[in-house]
């Protein structure tokens, strides 16, 4: 198969980053985006992770610009709040590689931790992320620390509705997308995939390659090829949410760098400070609490303690409660003939761990390499294919693992959760269960996994235990007590100096202010 032209069905975050990475790989090739003037916004999104700095780099678009455009501010972390136990104490997933050599390691703590029991998990992270005293102080680390890369380790909170406008506007349209307004009335079909699109107005639009971009309808990769959806539901059981945006009451203390996901009864709750007010939601499953309930549980917890800034009153009546319906899975194919599948239209695993655009720009990229050369086959799709479902179901384990390894009770969601059967295959050695479990007794277990490291300490689940000290040799004991003394050592001189560095500067809103929205004029 050779394509001169692309055709890409919706808009929003999904379509503008879809079109962005075209009209980038493809300058002379004719790209054009047909998007519906009447479709709603499904709003997730607004919280990333660092992968996509590997896409905004290979378009080449400008962090300080998009972000004083979409409303946007800075992420070095994901808190996770009562996910362990009802009333536990938070711990973070930071974002940049963990500072280690050979004088300390990551398995270092697990060792700690097995002969010091008392030893808190929040000190995990503090004792590896230089990004954790930035968090802690919430300044804005904007040079390089160590091994924390401003421009490659920060993520961003960001309007996605508002991102796509930037994208069509600022990047696209200028470099010569076409952009089409109308509805899809009609999808004809053949053997190769996709002959053309007829919208409401009689128009026909055809293409060598169709991106369906069309969201959890999925009308060309589902609905038009029939392609069958693998579901997520039997280790992620989470099907709705409500959503909403509130002001801020104390920014100075509330725009913090971080995503906080903080566990409720039947559910979690996200937070996510944008530059002029916060993004939140409650994610939960019907099939435990009706749509009301959950909505009255949210609204108390929005009014209550567990937020930055404590204020009764911050639920009012002129707040707008959005409800938004999702499915968890992923199609068994996601590039079949000449349809390719790009967000929600190809995948969507849940709002944990921030990856509403991940089957987006990670997907993109990946589509991206398996095109280099004039022709592409059955080959590259088959390739392809392979790649993203290891890579997304891998994902999903990861995020489940937020679930499995909870021991709360309180609720019939959370000992559904806790009891869940999660993994049959524990002999597999991916990125997600597998490595986790397998590996228990393992010393050097995850050491090169610091995500499913930091959920599982987190979580109080150590791979090194007494167990493992016990059967050491009294001479192998006082060795790994030495080793112990010596990690705590370096250690405190490295947090010292990432200390320094974080209370050295600047407020993150004080920042934001004085160098993104300093001039707050023409951002149209």
């Amino acid at each position: 198969m050779a394509f001169e032209s692309i055709v890409i069905v919706g808009g929003g975050s999904a379509g503008w980053m879809s079109a962005a990475t075209m009209i980038k790989k493809f300058p002379n090739k004719k790209i054009t985006l047909i998007e519906s003037a009447d479709i709603p916004i499904v709003g997730v999104g607004e919280s990333t992770l660092a992968f996509i700095r590997d896409w905004t780099h290979y378009i080449g678009i400008d962090d300080k610009d998009f972000l004083r455009h979409t409303n946007g501010s800075y992420k070095l972390s994901i808190k996770f709040t009562d996910f362990y136990e009802k009333d536990s104490r938070g711990f973070h997933y930071p974002f940049g590689s963990p500072c280690v050599n050979e004088h300390f390691s990551i398995n270092d703590w697990s060792i700690k931790k097995a002969y010091y029991p008392e030893t808190p998990v929040t000190d995990f992270a503090n004792s590896f992320w230089p990004a954790m005293a930035f968090v802690n102080e919430n300044t804005i680390p904007d040079r390089d620390i160590d091994n924390f890369r401003f421009n490659y380790n920060t993520a961003f909170h960001f309007d996605a509705q508002l991102f796509g406008k930037y994208l069509k506007e600022h990047y696209c349209i200028p470099k010569g997308v076409n952009h089409v307004v109308g509805t899809v009335k009609d999808i004809q079909t053949s053997n190769k995939g996709i002959d053309k699109i007829i919208l409401e107005d009689g128009s026909e639009i055809s293409a060598d390659l169709y991106i369906d971009c069309t969201g959890f309808k999925s009308l060309l990769l589902g609905g038009a090829l029939q392609e069958p959806f693998k579901s997520y539901k039997d280790i992620l059981p989470n099907n709705k949410a409500w959503a909403v945006q509130v002001p801020y009451t104390d920014k100075e203390k509330e725009l913090e760098l971080y995503t906080n996901c903080t566990a409720l009864t039947n559910g979690w709750v996200w937070n996510i400070p944008l530059w002029s007010r916060i993004g939140t939601g409650y994610v939960y499953s019907d099939k435990f609490i009706s749509d009301e309930q959950a909505l009255e549980e949210f609204k108390n917890h929005l009014n209550s303690n567990k937020m930055t800034v404590y204020n009764p009153n911050r639920v009012t009546n002129d707040l707008n409660f959005r409800q938004i319906n999702f499915r968890t899975g992923i199609h068994e194919r996601t590039w079949v003939k000449n349809v390719l599948a790009i967000g929600l239209s190809a995948a969507f695993i849940e709002p944990l761990e921030s990856n509403g655009l991940l089957s987006v720009h990670a997907f993109l990229l990946e589509f991206c390499k398996h095109i280099d050369r004039p022709k592409v086959n059955q080959w590259d799709r088959d390739v392809y294919n392979a790649r993203i479902q290891q890579f997304y179901n891998n994902f999903a384990e990861f995020v489940a693992l937020h679930y499995a390894l909870s021991i709360r009770d309180d609720s019939e969601y959370w000992r559904d959760n806790r009891d869940r059967v999660y993994c049959t295959d524990l002999n597999k050695n991916q990125s997600g269960f597998g490595d986790l479990y397998y590996k228990k007794t393992e010393v050097n277990a995850h050491a090169d996994q610091p995500g499913i490291t930091c959920i599982s300490t987190g979580m109080n689940y150590n791979v090194y235990t007494e167990v493992n000290a016990s059967q050491q040799t009294i001479g192998q004991e006082l060795d790994l007590k030495r080793r112990v003394k010596d990690f705590n050592s370096n250690r405190e001189q490295a947090m010292q100096y990432w200390n320094e560095c974080a209370s050295s500067q600047t407020n993150a809103s004080k920042w934001l202010k004085q160098n993104i929205y300093n001039e707050e004029k023409d951002l149209d």
